[in-house]
């Protein structure tokens, strides 16, 4: 480090237990970057003075988590899909213009391309939370896309997208997962708890499941999924594939999402 070192960062809270600086920190010493990320605590009610402060300290690009993707998006100039959602997970700070964008769709539609095709699938969304909103305005451009929210209001928000929007019931899931090609677990349920939203029986040979949780990385969805047949995608994947278009965002690179994982799943201390 040295007075041109580029700094990112990571704002939220909690963000002590990011793995973005353990993935980004990684790319920079790969491509020989004289950069650094770092991550910050900031509150709800901080998000202003933080965005001030990223464009006043020169700070080049910065993720956001919970719970500021949307208050952010009030000071910064959107792009088209961070406009749609209303939400935004990634800053580029370009002379002091501040740019959002959302990499969290993309991140989703990635990862899941990775084990299946999406074009013309029929996807069955549960939860219509942030990220529940961003992957289901992603993926609505390739593939038929139902959301179930247990606040029936806002899954019926996003059929602006062309999404269709229904209760999360045991009687709705039973009929859109018989329906289903891909399955999305897109609220926290599961996290550190071993707990499902999907009843085991439910589950069927040949969908492809994938659970945005990923501590732990196999969720009680996902090994249930696994047991009866299922393609499994964990939420690692996705967050290494929204990290690596933040990425590409501020440097212009293609990152090694094979790197990212790696050193991932070594801070998680999981295997592959």
């Amino acid at each position: 480090m040295d007075a041109e070192t580029r700094v990112y960062a990571v704002i939220g809270n909690p963000v002590r237990h990011s793995l973005s600086p353990t993935m980004h920190n990684a790319l920079f010493k790969k491509y020989s970057l004289n950069a650094v990320y770092v991550a910050f605590e900031v509150s709800r009610e901080n998000a202003r003075e933080a965005v001030e402060g990223i464009r006043v300290l020169g700070i080049a690009g910065v993720n956001v988590t919970m719970p500021l993707k949307e208050e952010v998006a009030r000071y910064v100039e959107l792009s088209e899909d961070a406009r749609a959602i209303g939400s935004v997970n990634t800053i580029v700070n370009s002379n002091g213009k501040l740019l959002g964008y959302t990499t969290d769709g993309i991140g989703a539609r990635r990862a899941l391309e990775r084990f299946t095709t999406l074009e013309g699938a029929n996807v069955l969304i549960l939860g219509a939370g942030g990220a529940g909103k961003a992957i289901a305005y992603e993926l609505s451009k390739v593939a038929s896309v139902v959301v179930l929210n247990r606040t029936v209001e806002k899954a019926k928000a996003l059929e602006d997208f062309g999404v269709k929007g229904d209760a999360l019931t045991p009687e709705n899931l039973e009929y859109y997962l018989e329906l289903a090609d891909v399955l999305i677990n897109a609220t926290s349920v599961g996290m550190n708890e071993d707990r499902s939203l999907v009843p085991r029986e439910m589950l069927k040979p040949g969908l492809v499941v994938m659970d945005i949780v990923y501590k732990p990385l196999i969720t009680r969805l996902l090994r249930e999924a696994k047991e009866k047949g299922c393609t499994i995608v964990d939420g690692l994947w996705m967050l290494v594939y929204q990290g690596a278009e933040s990425f590409k965002l501020w440097t212009g690179i293609e990152a090694d999402v094979e790197l990212m994982r790696r050193v991932a799943l070594e801070r998680l201390g999981e295997s592959k």
